[in-house]
């Protein structure tokens, strides 16, 4: 496993926007259908915006209708975590980055064959390498 990553509030505020702070450090999330990614189709890897880590590809992103990307597996299970999430009255499982606990968004069980899991992530807390085929 790679080093975990871990800084301050002012240094993460220092590398992102602050819509990409809210999204990733303060647990928020973007308004549907407003990310760059949610219909992206452009080949490549979605990275952590946060390490870099490679987290989903392209190959696994599929249109769920939510207005947020949505995926049907990670690139590597090691290479994000979820939590239980309660807020908002419900009960969801939060996904987060493994390497640096950025929050990328929920895990639902209603996506599609072979996992039958739906990776709903915030745009703000992904960047595509189209160098990296994955």
């Amino acid at each position: 496993m790679k080093e975990k990553i871990t800084k301050t509030a002012d240094e993460w505020l220092s590398q992102l926007t602050a819509e990409q702070f809210h999204v990733c450090r303060d647990k928020g999330t973007e308004r549907p259908f407003s990310g760059k990614y949610h219909d992206s189709k452009e080949p490549g890897m979605y990275r952590c915006v946060c390490c870099g880590e490679p987290l989903f590809s392209s190959k696994t992103k599929f249109n769920s209708g939510t207005g947020w990307p949505s995926f049907y597996a990670p690139v590597d299970p090691e290479h994000i975590h979820t939590e239980t999430d309660t807020s908002h009255g419900m009960q969801r499982t939060e996904v987060l980055c493994a390497r640096c606990d950025a929050h990328l968004g929920h895990v639902f069980a209603d996506g599609p064959q072979p996992t039958g899991l739906r990776y709903c992530i915030n745009s703000m807390s992904l960047e595509l390498d189209t160098d990296e085929q994955s």
